[in-house]
């Protein structure tokens, strides 16, 4: 059982897609979102067929822009990224801006939609909208990929200081005290039999 104290703070990842029309500013929005703190976890380019397309995109179908979407990121090559950090969902969603590149020029003029798109459905950028989603859309171009959130480096000093520092610090205490001759060997006893998690049963 977990201990209701240690540190949950984790990296969530989500699909970033650079569409056919931008693809010559990969580089430059690569550093855009390494700069925003962003750990880029995987990328591949890939150029879809049509239907590849429409399985990506299958819940648009039966709107009017569906044909239109599917052409549009099957004409040339993408660039599919795996992007990290933490609330990487909504804060990616926030830097491409508004999907209606119009809307997105002027309330985000700054945004990466408003920069590089061009009307509403050519607007150069695609980020998972949820973690539902962002878990299907990283499963579909990165199969093999486990998309479960990865501890934070904070969260992982915190709980190597709450955890873990304290009983080693006791162990090392006690070895310099006992200067044994095989100092590893003697390291490793002392922590299987300290081991604060080490469950204790009775007689």
């Amino acid at each position: 059982m977990f201990k209701e104290n240690l540190p949950y703070i984790h990296n969530e990842r989500t699909l970033s897609i650079i569409k056919p029309d931008i693809i010559h500013y990969a580089d430059k929005i690569e550093e855009f979102i390494l700069g925003k703190g962003f750990s880029i976890i995987q990328k591949r380019h890939v150029h879809l067929t049509p239907e590849q397309a429409s399985e990506f995109y299958a819940e648009h179908y039966g709107k009017i822009s569906f044909p239109t979407i599917v052409s549009y990121i099957s004409s040339g090559p993408i660039e599919v990224l795996i992007i990290a950090r933490e609330n990487a969902i909504s804060i990616w969603r926030e830097l491409l801006g508004p999907q209606n590149v119009l809307k997105a020029k002027v309330i985000a003029p700054e945004s990466l939609r408003a920069v590089y798109g061009t009307d509403d459905q050519q607007n150069g950028l695609h980020g998972s909208d949820s973690f539902t989603s962002a878990e299907r859309e990283i499963r579909f171009f990165f199969p093999n990929t486990v998309v479960l959130p990865i501890p934070v480096r904070l969260a992982v000093k915190d709980y190597l200081a709450k955890n873990v520092n304290p009983t080693l610090l006791k162990a090392l205490t006690e070895m310099c005290k006992e200067k044994p001759k095989d100092t590893v060997l003697w390291l490793s006893d002392w922590l299987l039999k300290n081991n604060p998690n080490k469950p204790h049963l009775n007689d």
